[in-house]
């Protein structure tokens, strides 16, 4: 992994592809163009050739290209995966459909949970069993597994999982049919094997994430190939790396053998950012907010670490890992940043229902038509469109004049969605949709925090995307947290992620004991960590720089569920193993309320992390965009009936400094908007981001 001069990113939203560029001493060069859903890699070219022409280089400059995109993700969502199958242990075809007995809606009796990504028709068993130890029942019937090859090939199934019971400790079944698979079935159907994917226990979560690694493959499969060819096209030659869903990079070939690894790229992406820009800023504590134009984000930072999860669902009306709300999504148990999504977002589209009650989301307009405002023929009134018609947005132009707007289209879509069906004038239609939107990303945010056991006031709100600068303030104001820091390139900050996250991979392995107290048994475990540790190391290629962490699954005798903790490097002995009780505990506490003082703690199974990062401090020292807005000027912005219309000062963050400044206060530049309100001020710091601090009632 040479460092270039230049690295360059991109994150495909569901409105706009952001593009950032990072050059050796800090000057950071950013671009937003529309996305492209017909085509996503012509966003991207469009977004690097416009910061190739900005910088007067080749395309042959950039020697990576870092990446991030919710393609995995919306092929779920959208149920837009590939033909799947799965082959499994006879008597256990139905597991994708018994699942769990949660179910997400405690008052809705009546609820069905989204159907397997596999129909029953297309899922097959075979005769073998293997037990708990890996020892074989019942020898596999290699001809009943040629026969369910041959019958899914009948079928045309673009892609294969396979699950038996028990082959996290013995894969032999598993490999043979594996090899009857690839005979048998066509050279371009994708296939996916358990103890590649997941080598862990539990049948459910095992079976469903399998799944899913099949389900994306093929879609994921041509995007990349798609990427990578319209790329080369152009004259780049680079490597093009990818944002893993735990927050490290990977090349794109491996992130094409393990797709499900990229479910959640893009949200990880901006997260990644946040911690190492913000605790280089000396915010340790952190909540981030991603609003972007589809969905609002939000994910905590704790003491500079990423909060990380293995226990995840995707598909649901909220993607996130809670033990408070599970069953409506498909379970996908592979390392995770914790992000919680709610369908909120700048293009969310606004109606009354039918009890008069004003509604934001889930549905969105995309980047295509787009919100009304951008008279691209959309003609349903958006977030977007509220927040124009409050004075919150140009009325002119978005992105420091590059996107034209219409002020009119947004008033008349907004009448026509509220006003009509409600009793209100259009200056309150517009902030009552600006407060809708607000209390339903607040669920996001909670759910990172309050439902994990933290207070959201212990924290700074740390606001991207591009929207999140317009919405942090009085979102922060809800949650009783008084600050809130919007970094530069907040526009385009899941871009700018990318260019400080670390190349990584990770294995994880079932190692299932009780916590190991002799030296027989801890030997036993260094062995299974050093072994992982070599085949790790192997993958990597490229030892430079390279960082090793291994990771405990721990739990107490009898639980359900474990909790992650790091073990210190070096060989196993009984002050590590002493010390990985006392995290669990105090993980445990933070996470549950309670610890069993004299409770008996086992492992469930281990993971070894590599990582290598960037050779670039974290701080940018200069950000260059087009048309940047450095002319401080005016304009009346609506802040609700105690504050009315305002006369309210709009300005660059660069004409900020160290002195705060009272709100009201619009600071406008290319990449987003960031509205100060009337009992707040804001302030730039050394590093260049915006601090907006609540005014208390003796500073008023």
């Amino acid at each position: 992994m040479m460092e270039t001069e230049y690295r360059i990113a991109a994150d495909i939203g569901g409105t706009f592809t952001d593009v950032a560029c990072l050059s050796t001493d800090g000057v950071l060069v950013t671009a937003k163009v529309p996305s492209t859903p017909q085509d996503y890699a012509q966003g991207i070219l469009a977004g690097v050739r416009q910061i190739a022409d900005q910088l007067n280089l080749p395309a042959s400059s950039f020697g990576q290209l870092l990446h991030a995109s919710t393609i995995a993700t919306n092929a779920i969502l959208e149920a837009k995966g590939a033909r799947t199958a799965l082959i499994t242990t006879e008597g256990f075809r139905d597991v994708l459909e018994l699942r769990r007995i949660r179910v997400p809606r405690l008052y809705e009796p009546l609820y069905q949970k989204p159907a397997p990504l596999v129909p029953r028709r297309l899922r097959l068993e075979v005769r073998e069993r293997l037990d708990a130890r890996g020892s074989v029942v019942q020898a596999l019937d290699e001809q009943g597994a040629r026969d369910a090859a041959r019958a899914l090939a009948a079928t045309g199934v673009e892609a294969v999982a396979v699950c038996f019971l028990h082959s996290y400790v013995n894969p032999a079944h598993e490999k043979q049919v594996e090899r009857i698979l690839r005979e048998e079935l066509p050279e371009g159907c994708f296939i996916s094997i358990s103890h590649d994917v997941l080598p862990e226990v539990r049948e459910y979560e095992r079976t469903s994430t399998t799944v899913v690694n099949a389900y994306v493959g093929p879609v994921v499969s041509r995007y990349l190939t798609g990427l990578v060819q319209t790329l080369q096209d152009a004259g780049f030659d680079g490597r093009l790396l990818m944002m893993q869903s735990s927050g490290g990079l990977l090349d794109v070939s491996q992130v094409i053998a393990r797709p499900a690894t990229v479910v959640e790229s893009g949200p990880a992406a901006g997260v990644v950012g946040a911690a190492r820009l913000g605790c280089a800023a000396g915010y340790a504590d952190i909540i981030t907010f991603d609003m972007g134009g589809t969905t609002a984000k939000a994910s905590l930072i704790q003491d500079g670490r990423l909060t990380a999860t293995d226990d995840y669902e995707v598909g649901g009306g909220i993607s996130m890992s809670s033990a408070l709300a599970k069953g409506g999504g498909y379970a996908l148990k592979l390392p995770i940043i914790d992000v919680s999504e709610v369908g909120a977002g700048g293009g969310s589209v606004v109606r009354v229902d039918a009890g008069g009650v004003l509604k934001i989301g889930p549905q969105s307009m995309g980047a295509m038509p787009g919100p009304a405002c951008y008279d691209r023929g959309g003609t349903q009134a958006t977030v977007t469109d509220a927040n124009l018609v409050l004075g919150y947005l140009n009325p002119v132009a978005l992105a420091s004049g590059t996107v034209a707007v219409n002020a009119q289209k947004a008033k008349e879509a907004l009448q026509a969605a509220v006003c009509d069906h409600a009793d209100m004038s259009l200056l309150d239609a517009a902030y009552g949709v600006h407060c809708v939107a607000n209390a339903t990303m607040m669920r996001a945010v909670k759910a990172v925090s309050t439902y994990r056991g933290r207070n959201p006031r212990d924290f700074t709100l740390l606001a991207f995307g591009g929207n999140g600068g317009m919405h942090a303030a009085p979102l922060a104001r809800e949650l009783n947290i008084g600050r809130v820091i919007v970094p530069p390139g907040a526009g385009v900050f899941s871009a700018v992620g990318l260019l400080f996250a670390d190349y990584e991979m990770g294995r994880t392995i079932s190692f299932s004991a009780p916590l190991p107290e002799d030296a027989a048994s801890m030997a036993e475990l260094d062995n299974a960590y050093t072994a992982l540790e070599t085949a790790i190391r192997s993958e990597m290629g490229d030892q430079t720089g390279l960082t090793i962490t291994r990771f405990a699954q721990l739990r107490y005798h009898g639980q359900g569920y474990e909790l992650s903790v790091a073990l210190p490097a070096g060989p196993i002995s009984a002050s590590v193993m002493a010390g990985a009780a006392q995290d669990f505990m105090a993980e445990h506490k933070r996470s549950y309320g309670y610890v069993h003082e004299n409770g008996q703690m086992e492992l469930v199974s281990i993971r070894v992390v590599a990582s290598r990062p960037p050779a670039r401090a974290p701080k940018i020292s200069k950000v260059i965009a087009g048309g940047s807005l450095y002319e401080e000027t005016s304009r009346m912005a609506y802040f609700g009936a105690e504050y009315g219309l305002l006369l309210t000062p709009v300005l660059h963050r660069y004409l900020l400094d160290d002195q705060p400044r009272k709100g009201p206060l619009i600071i406008e530049e290319y990449e987003g908007t960031t509205i100060v309100p009337p009992d707040w001020q804001a302030w730039r710091d050394v590093y260049n981001n915006v601090v907006i601090d609540q005014i208390t009632q003796g500073e008023a």
